[in-house]
């Protein structure tokens, strides 16, 4: 199998983010801001340091402010600049010319299908699938995806992030069956979506990282739906399986799941409390609120 680079990555944000509604009644999910950064950003950042490319976005009605923030916001840039304003806080909020492309997922019929709907674009190359939601945060150059890449240029194939997580909470995600581990890296055997509980294979989830070949494209297009009456990405990958090489690559550094209020307010908290500007006055304030005399006090 040729080896070729990982130039393209999609981004599934058709969702309706109803999780936390009434904010997503105008407001895609995708730019809700973690401190001061919207969520579809650092995803983006995250590929870019991996040395992706084009960015492809699998968008929905209702989603067009996520084209918006990826152009040039003439009349803020003209103003600030007119006013003699730092400009650098937009930096990267315009993608080049040709390297953001926007389609839509007219139903919402899963991820597999979002996945499915950006075929003609990805064309016969392998390429990354970034869930936003999913919020991975590595060391400065030591991204999730960066160290996807770095796995896929020793073993190439198909590759998933794998994380650990309580075997009670493997319910809610697609499971890793594992067979040998070399360090970061562990075979994949088999995977599982949302196993019923108790019979999960193993306690490795996916969190929504994959480099994936393009053969997965063909699988989904006549996937029939499985758990949740969605077409499920990670039944069409269990199909490469055995097939093709295929890899989980344990992440080295935090997730947050964004899409949960609690893994949301998390993320903020994390960020803040890394940020020169923030995290003395955002010490101060958790320790003030969380002390242990109020806990004391309250108990």
């Amino acid at each position: 199998m040729s080896n070729k680079p990982i130039r393209k990555a999609v981004f599934p944000v058709a969702g309706l983010g109803t999780r936390f509604l009434p904010a997503t009644k105008t407001v895609p999910k995708e730019l809700l801001p973690v401190v001061d950064r919207p969520l579809i950003q650092y995803a983006v950042d995250e590929a870019r340091e991996a040395g992706i490319e084009q960015m492809i976005f699998v968008t929905g009605r209702g989603k067009g402010a996520i084209e918006d923030y990826f152009d040039i916001a003439f009349e803020c840039e003209v103003t600030q600049r007119e006013r003699g304003k730092d400009l650098s806080a937009l930096e990267g909020t315009r993608l080049d010319p040709g390297n953001a492309v926007f389609l839509r997922q007219q139903e919402p019929l899963g991820l597999g299908h979002a996945i499915w709907c950006a075929r003609d674009i990805v064309g016969d190359e392998p390429f990354a699938i970034l869930l936003p939601d999913e919020f991975m945060k590595g060391a400065p150059g030591r991204g999730c995806m960066k160290q996807m890449v770095d796995a896929y240029d020793k073993v190439g194939g198909n590759l998933v992030c794998a994380l650990e997580v309580p075997m009670e909470q493997t319910p809610s995600y697609g499971v890793i069956d594992p067979g040998a581990r070399d360090g970061a890296l562990t075979e994949v055997k088999g995977l599982v979506e949302k196993p019923a509980p108790g019979t999960a294979p193993s306690n490795l989830i996916l969190p929504g990282r994959y480099i994936l070949q393009p053969d997965v494209m063909k699988i989904l297009e006549t996937q029939e739906k499985g758990a949740g009456g969605e077409i499920q990405l990670t039944d069409a990958m269990a199909s490469l399986i055995g097939r093709q090489p295929f890899h989980g690559v344990t992440f080295d550094g935090r997730r947050f799941d964004c899409g949960s209020k609690a893994g949301y307010i998390e993320a903020n908290l994390a960020l803040a409390l890394d940020r020169e500007d923030l995290s003395d006055h955002i010490r101060a304030f958790a320790t003030a609120e969380l002390g242990l005399g109020k806990v004391a006090a309250a108990a």
